[in-house]
């Protein structure tokens, strides 16, 4: 006990030693807890928002849409009412343009009864995130997609906890299966908005312009998967008939909707947002004034300069057609007696060939007879 180590300690009893010993270890304890703690913390910062300014366009890659479609189809085989697919948008934004090259899926589930109710992998969203860093760093998190088709009421809830990972994310619904024909997806925006100066702001979602573009590489890709779709047997103007149809059916749903909304305004049940009032009133000032007999007078002369020159090129065409005929005709006809006439030359010599050796095998069978 007299160690000249510990002065201190050999003048204490032997409890108060374990005491003091056992003060220690939880000290030591409790710090290597803050470390770990400190290291858990980092490594929870490791995923850091994505500075983004307020986006403007959304350009969807060709990857997004089909890795979307095999989600959709891997989650709900064998399933007659499929639930839709929530997955992470990756890509850049510059200048207010949002490039979306790249997509994965995440685990999600939410309650039809309940919407409120929900559930979204955090920690799955962070590994797969750190894994794509990895390969390509400059792809980072700009949204998020589901296969809707359209806004449900947890889609707010949902677009705030994709906060954490951009400033301004990008929330677009991809249909799976659309009735029309078109882009395929709807973008939008989380802006706040006020119905009138005394009341709050509230979190609403706003329409952006979105649009599909790619790659060469992708490009060389999507015509090569399309040529096993089109169909060869169908003919340029049918197609032309089926796009302006397409065009005049996604126009009648657009007055529609309009209609609808309107109907509403009117009934009270919807609130007067000048925003949009403005807009339609600005789709009305752009009609052409059909009432007006000098408008009808332009707009009939235009239509017949149009079918005229539509008509003079259509008789060009069929012309030059039976120009084509005739002289496709004229050369075919001209090869036949062309073939003809080699084959009566050659007829004709192999025949004049025969003689000739006839009658070289006749003088010398007599010369012969002559000499016996």
């Amino acid at each position: 006990n007299k160690s000249p180590r510990n002065p201190v300690h050999s003048r204490l009893p032997p409890v108060e030693l374990r005491l003091e010993e056992f003060i220690q270890d939880c000290q030591e304890e409790r710090r290597k807890r803050r470390g770990f703690r400190g290291l858990l913390l980092k490594r929870r910062k490791m995923v850091e928002p994505t500075p983004m300014t307020t986006p403007t366009e959304v350009v969807i890659h060709p990857l997004v849409l089909l890795s979307t479609v095999d989600h959709y189809n891997r989650l709900n085989a064998g399933v007659v009412a499929g639930k839709r697919v929530v997955g992470v948008l990756l890509g850049t934004s510059l200048k207010g343009t949002v490039d979306v090259t790249n997509s994965f899926a995440i685990p999600f589930e939410e309650d039809a009864k309940s919407p409120n109710i929900f559930f979204l992998d955090h920690n799955f969203l962070e590994n797969m995130y750190g894994m794509f860093r990895k390969v390509n760093a400059r792809e980072r998190i700009v949204g998020w997609y589901s296969t809707g088709p359209k806004i449900k009421p947890n889609d707010l809830d949902i677009h705030q906890i994709f906060r954490q990972y951009c400033t301004n994310p990008v929330y677009c619904i991809i249909e799976v299966e659309p009735k029309e024909l078109g882009i395929p997806c709807t973008s939008y925006i989380a802006k706040e908005e006020t119905e009138d100066e005394s009341s709050e702001p509230k979190l609403t979602f706003q329409h952006v312009p979105s649009s599909v573009g790619a790659l060469e590489a992708e490009e060389i890709g999507v015509e090569h998967l399309l040529r096993d779709v089109s169909d060869t047997t169908v003919s340029t103007l049918s197609t032309q008939v089926k796009d302006k149809v397409a065009a005049l059916t996604g126009l009648y749903s657009r007055l529609e909707e309009i209609k609808s909304y309107m109907n509403q305004v009117i009934e009270g049940k919807l609130p007067i947002n000048h925003n949009i009032m403005y807009k339609i009133q600005g789709i009305f000032n752009i009609l052409p004034l059909l009432h007006h007999q000098r408008s009808q007078k332009e707009m009939a002369i235009e239509t017949n300069d149009n079918l005229m020159a539509m008509y003079i090129s259509s008789l060009v065409r069929s012309v030059i057609a039976i120009h084509n005929l005739i002289n496709n005709k004229q050369e075919l006809q001209k090869k036949k007696e062309d073939k003809e006439k080699a084959e009566k030359e050659k007829k004709e010599k192999e025949e004049k060939e025969k003689e000739e050796k006839e009658k070289k095998e006749k003088e010398k069978k007599e010369k012969e007879k002559k000499e016996k």
